[in-house]
């Protein structure tokens, strides 16, 4: 902000009407045609408003501005002029009809451009306020309308410190009245529609759950939710939820929430949005916990809700105490068996469809890979696994890999396993849920290493495969310090710095690097690499270590030659000292 700050309202500061005008125009326009002085601003608080038509963000976001301007608009000096990043003049007229405020004229393609560069803006929607000055005020408009609409205004820094110190203020001062009253309404609604004033609620531990009906994490995690929800009433707790909804299709939420047991804010509410920034709500589902006192007891407990059911309520830091221990005894406990047999579930499938038993997995080294075949950086890391599997079965008999299935049909999961020369989940597995869980998968690829006991080794596998590929097995803390070393060492008498004809801008750095592409060979590299930060290049040693062309001009090495210019012996992908 401070550097387009500069420029705008540097000594060379322009007023609003240089600003938005050209050589041949003091006006701007509304969607009707009618021409509107650029002087009729002076006064107001203005908002630049650079979006376009072809650009769904700016689809989706202009109907909330436009709930900001009718509200503001009539009521206190602000003004929106748009500035256009359309193609063509027939896009520009559909987009603007929507659009109450004024615009350049979609003609004046040299001040459109001229106000792109000033302000700097490199992506749309984007919403730059100005003072009737031209002065800048506040370059992040959009992040402030779809946080505080037109709470928000006039915009500037002091109004921005002030929410802010308001919003802290929310926070140490919170109640469940505060939380869930709004000037005006001060219930929530049940299933069938009618209110519950929330002074029913008070002295009740409350769930929060923020959710997304069309969410797939939200659809999975509910069911659990519910069977949560009905056996603390079935232990007559005094518990409550309350749906705050992110939903932006009214039929959706209604589908959704007349099948629930709990309560919820009215669909749309306008707290919804204030309470999700209230509680800096980072993903969902979220179910943010108020003890009886309405004060936040814990900002999501949706995940111990997955993993512990009722055994996580009430909550408490006591009981999240108490459930690390139940998680460190099962940890410890844990076996091949314990993770892979679940009743009459006690194999997994072999290349030829026959079912391999768990029992005869026992004592072995196990990988469990969590992928798909709709995942573009699965489809990327399996080959390379398949390369590396069959590295280590050539070593050790002991070992395998059971794939362990995110697709989404029965065709996809054979057409993808069809490439795998491992083990595999049957599709559709029950146990998929709880492995997920155990092993806290967040995004696939995934894969996870075992040892001989059935204990986690590491969740990390993925990214050693990538780094040290099959010599990073058998994955443990002990292998990896062996790997370490031996890195180490190689480097031990390479120069920390070399300058080479490929890239003379900058000297080369001998720095660690997990995997990278050799800007000389093309091939790709891992852990050691000659870089340039500033200009994001690498060299392997071995090709920063022998030179394509002697500094004085003799004759080239062949790229067969073993010796470099400079007395270094690089042999596949370690140099060394002749």
């Amino acid at each position: 902000m401070a550097e387009t700050s500069k420029v705008v309202n540097g000594g060379d500061s322009q007023d609003l009407h240089s600003l938005l005008s050209s050589s041949a125009r003091d006006f701007l326009v509304r969607n009707d045609g009618e021409q509107v002085k650029i002087d009729s601003l002076i006064g107001k608080k203005i908002g630049l408003y650079f979006s376009a038509a072809w650009c769904g963000p700016c689809q989706r976001f202009t109907p909330q501005l436009v709930e900001v301007y009718n509200e503001l608009s009539s009521k206190v000096g602000f003004e929106i002029v748009f500035v256009s990043g359309d193609e063509d003049e027939e896009s520009f007229g559909d987009y603007f009809s929507k659009m109450p405020w004024l615009a350049v004229p979609f003609t004046d393609t040299e001040t459109r451009d001229r106000l792109d560069e000033l302000f700097k803006v490199r992506g749309i929607p984007n919403l730059v306020m100005v003072d009737d000055h031209g002065k800048l005020v506040n370059e992040n408009g959009v992040g402030v309308i779809r946080s505080y609409g037109a709470d928000a205004y006039p915009f500037t820094p002091e109004k921005m410190k002030e929410i802010k110190e308001d919003e802290d203020r929310a926070r140490r001062e919170q109640t469940l009245r505060s939380v869930l009253v709004t000037p005006s309404r001060d219930f929530v609604i049940s299933p069938d529609g009618n209110k519950v004033p929330v002074s029913e609620l008070e002295g009740k531990t409350i769930g929060l759950l923020f959710s997304v009906a069309s969410y797939r994490k939200c659809t999975e995690f509910t069911p659990k939710l519910v069977e949560f929800y009905t056996k603390l009433k079935e232990n007559k707790e005094d518990f409550e939820i309350v749906l705050i909804s992110l939903d932006d299709d009214e039929e959706s939420f209604n589908q959704e929430f007349k099948t629930k047991p709990w309560l919820s804010l009215l669909f749309n509410d306008k707290s919804a949005s204030k309470l999700a920034r209230h509680f800096m709500l980072a993903t969902v589902p979220t179910l943010v916990i108020l003890g009886p006192d309405g004060k936040t007891r814990h900002s999501n407990v949706a995940e111990a809700i997955d993993d512990y059911g009722v055994l996580a309520y009430p909550f408490t830091p006591e009981k999240f105490e108490e459930l690390k221990e139940i998680e460190k005894a099962k940890v410890e406990a844990q076996t091949l068996e314990s993770l892979l047999v679940s009743g009459d579930l006690n194999y997994v499938l072999g290349k030829d469809g026959a079912k391999v038993l768990i029992s005869d997995l026992v004592g072995k080294n196990i990988l469990i890979y969590f992928s798909a075949h709709w995942c573009p950086p699965c489809r990327t890391f399996t080959p390379k696994l398949v390369e590396v599997y069959k590295q280590i079965k050539e070593r050790d008999e002991a070992f395998e890999l059971i794939f362990i299935s995110n697709d989404r049909d029965q065709e996809s999961f054979d057409e993808y396993y069809s490439q795998m020369p491992w083990l595999a989940l049957p599709f559709g597995d029950s146990r998929k849920t709880s492995l997920a869980r155990t092993f806290k998968v967040g995004g696939i690829p995934m894969l996870a290493a075992l040892g001989p006991t059935g204990k986690t080794v590491t969740k990390e596998a993925r990214d050693l495969v990538v780094a040290h590929g099959a010599e990073a097995y058998p994955f443990t803390e002990e292998r990896l310090k062996e790997i370490e070393a031996k890195y180490d060492d190689m480097a031990k008498e390479w120069p920390k710095k070399v300058k080479h004809v490929l890239h003379e801008e900058h000297e080369l750095q001998l720095t660690r690097v997990q995997v990278y592409t050799c800007d000389k060979c093309e091939e790709e590299g891992t852990i050691w690499s000659y870089h340039c930060d500033e200009c994001d290049f690498d060299l392997h040693a071995k090709c920063a270590l022998k030179e394509d062309t002697k500094a004085n001009g003799d004759e080239a090495v062949k790229e067969g030659d073993s010796e470099s210019t400079d007395g270094w012996v690089c042999d596949g992908n370690v140099c060394t000292k002749a």
